[in-house]
């Protein structure tokens, strides 16, 4: 689960989407090395708690992170095991009409995602796969796909 300092959008719960954090709160997690990637982004903090992933990896649980290009990496730096999919939109246009319709963003903000995303495609190189999402069942085949076999060790 990610924490984060943004305010909850509109039906997000504390606990379930994220755990909402103060600022301060968040900088004392941070400062005393709980988080296992953490960056600022668009004027709020993200990050991974460590513990957290720590038991789900020691039980052997499979862990799915939905973090940007710049965590998965931090990730990927702290647990060299961990597979990278980059999740690639369709085009411009399909990115810009998704951020539209989840309606966060001021036109400000979407503009300024919309530039940042150029530079995180051109970083997907750096991933162990990458998938399409055009059509959201045939990506979450592809990526459960993908996990299965890894966990077959294929």
């Amino acid at each position: 689960m990610s924490a984060t300092t943004r305010a909850p959008r509109p039906g997000e719960v504390n606990g379930r989407d994220y755990t909402f954090l103060e600022r301060a709160t968040f900088e004392k997690w941070r400062e005393c090395g709980e988080f296992v990637e953490s960056f600022e982004v668009f004027g709020n903090c993200y990050g991974t708690p460590r513990r957290p992933l720590d038991e789900h990896l020691s039980a052997g649980d499979d862990i799915l992170l939905e973090l940007d290009v710049y965590g998965a990496l931090a990730v990927k730096a702290e647990y060299p095991q961990a597979v990278l999919v980059f999740l690639r939109p369709p085009d411009r246009d399909a990115q810009r009409e998704r951020l539209l319709t989840r309606g966060s963003e001021s036109d400000e903000e979407l503009e300024r995602r919309l530039r940042g995303a150029e530079a995180e495609e051109a970083m997907a190189a750096r991933f162990d796969h990458e998938v399409l999402n055009d059509e959201l069942e045939r990506a979450v085949a592809e990526v459960a796909g993908i996990l299965g076999a890894r966990r077959e060790g294929v």
